[in-house]
């Protein structure tokens, strides 16, 4: 890093040389600017650009921030089987605990909880948990509502899969997100059923969603739209 600066609207801008660039750019990441300046160009040239790119910027860091998801002592994440505790401690690194449905997580104390590596340990940490959790009690729903309402199923898998809460193939086997656990309970069961219903139904035509009505209670449109409203933002 060349020079760090503290912008009233902006927060922090980093600016930093490199060989390779042609232009000036712009990187905005969820806590810091980050400006590239190629071999011949100036930190004022830097700033000037930055100025003249200012509404822009300002509505790019708004757009992700309000996509990006932060887990701090301010912003516990409640997951179906925990919350999220962050706290500073002495300690060297970061450390995780989870018991009794809360998500210890210690950071050392001389270090900011939303800086972007931190922001990254956190993360990868509630993943590794929300696996753990979702191994142990996604089987065993799944189980009992394919008992509940006469379906059969061949296999179950755990992925971690962002973009698509689950999936079924044509031979019955049946793969869930981990990231399930980050929605309210009735949704997870809505996407379980689902899959199950692709058991009988491979498409999504009438039958389908009649199957769906009966076994959701006629609700199925209203939780349909429920679940389009989620996204995984970890």
């Amino acid at each position: 890093m060349e020079a760090l600066i503290e912008d009233k609207d902006l927060g922090r801008v980093e600016f930093w040389r490199s060989k390779r660039a042609r232009r000036i750019k712009i990187i905005i990441k969820p806590d810091y600017l980050r400006i590239t300046l190629p071999p011949r160009a100036t930190q004022k040239e830097g700033l000037a650009f930055l100025n003249e790119m200012r509404e822009k910027v300002k509505k790019s860091q708004k757009k992700i921030a309000e996509q990006t998801l932060v887990v701090d002592e301010n912003h516990p994440l409640q997951t179906l089987s925990f919350i999220t505790k962050v706290q500073a401690a002495d300690r060297d690194k970061v450390f995780f605990k989870l018991s009794k449905g809360v998500l210890l997580i210690e950071y050392p104390k001389e270090q900011n909880s939303n800086s972007e590596q931190l922001q990254k340990y956190f993360k990868n940490g509630i993943q590794f948990f929300l696996r753990k959790e979702a191994k142990r009690l996604l089987p065993n729903r799944l189980s009992e509502l394919a008992s509940l309402h006469g379906f059969k199923y061949k296999d179950l898998k755990i992925q971690s899969s962002k973009t698509r809460w689950g999936s079924c193939s044509n031979k019955g086997n049946i793969n869930l997100s981990l990231y399930l656990l980050m929605m309210p309970a009735h949704l997870v069961d809505y996407v379980m059923l689902h899959e199950l219903c692709h058991t009988k139904e491979m498409n999504h035509g009438d039958t389908f969603w009649k199957l769906m009505d009966k076994v959701t209670n006629n609700q199925a449109k209203a939780l349909r739209k429920e679940v389009k409203e989620y996204r995984c933002t970890l």
